[in-house]
């Protein structure tokens, strides 16, 4: 399944990342909501980018990678909010206007990392630019296809560019058919241990199928990584902890860039618990974001 990494005319390769961008509205509380009518205060709130895809381009690009963004955006205030600050920020965005509100969500959190992510609006299913998509795969050194409608729409396209795909199935649960096809095409798949109380099986099943790894956090505890050659653990790195949102696209950043250098499994799976602390000691995806959103 793993197929070779190319580099574009000028010798470098870059990586494209597609899915779900938003702009968000986090709310920290001192406790989630219980279900009941009641009052509650806030300690902090404030707007950011947020979304899988958005975390995950951040930190490839703040790790000198060139990064092409293929996601969907409405033409409302809030997307064009989320298109300047990627674009800011260094990442080349393609996305499709649909009619309407792009991507926007409520994050009620705690100082604890607990989150309720409640969805306020999502774009329009649109059919992807085949096309542009293919165009921008051409020298690409990795693929990342997130969860997502166009997304899953674009992945015999991926298939097909003969490019390391990478996906990140967040909590699955061994059930969710949404996640099958991006699972059957990945050579590399992240996920953390939510959905399932032993993840272990899923994970050997899976390269045991061809994946060249398969990687899930832990959260406190560290993560894992199941290859050819065993499983390989490591600990979280200690760090003052600002926001945990973003933390998961850090460290598979950390650990695909790693990969491209020549890192073994092992090796890999270390510099993404360490590209972690970035996410967590800001209260946006990326450092980067502190200077462009007040």
């Amino acid at each position: 399944m793993i197929r070779a990494a190319a580099e574009n005319v000028q010798g470098t390769a870059h990586i494209v990342v597609c899915g779900p961008v938003s702009w968000n509205t986090l709310v920290y509380l001192d406790q989630l909501p219980e279900p009941r009518p009641h009052v509650t205060f806030a300690l902090e709130d404030f707007e950011t980018v947020g979304g899988t895809s958005a975390g995950k381009a951040l930190h490839l690009t703040g790790l000198g990678h060139t990064v092409a963004c293929h996601t969907v955006l409405g033409d409302d205030v809030a997307s064009g909010r989320v298109r300047a600050v990627l674009e800011a920020a260094g990442i080349r965005v393609s996305a499709p206007v649909v009619p309407g509100a792009g991507e926007r969500h409520l994050n009620l959190m705690t100082r604890a990392g607990e989150r309720v992510s409640v969805y306020l609006s999502v774009p329009t299913f649109t059919e992807p630019d085949t096309a542009a998509f293919t165009a921008s795969t051409r020298g690409a050194a990795a693929l990342v296809m997130d969860l997502s409608e166009s997304s899953r729409a674009l992945l015999p396209t991926a298939t097909a560019a003969g490019v390391p795909i990478w996906t990140d199935i967040h909590d699955y649960d061994g059930r969710a058919e949404f996640h099958e096809s991006f699972i059957r095409a990945a050579d590399y798949i992240f996920m953390n241990a939510d959905g399932m109380s032993d993840p272990t099986a899923f994970m050997r099943a899976r390269v045991d199928a061809g994946a060249r790894a398969v990687i899930c956090t832990l959260g406190a505890d560290g993560a894992m990584a199941a290859d050819a050659d065993g499983l390989h653990r490591v600990n979280a790195v200690p760090v003052q902890v600002r926001d945990t949102n973003g933390a998961g696209d850090a460290f598979f950043a950390g650990f695909l860039d790693a990969t491209l250098a020549g890192a073994s499994t092992a090796g890999a799976v270390t510099a993404a618990a360490t590209q972690a602390t970035v996410a967590l000691g800001t209260k946006h995806l990326h450092p980067a974001l502190e200077k462009l959103l007040p």
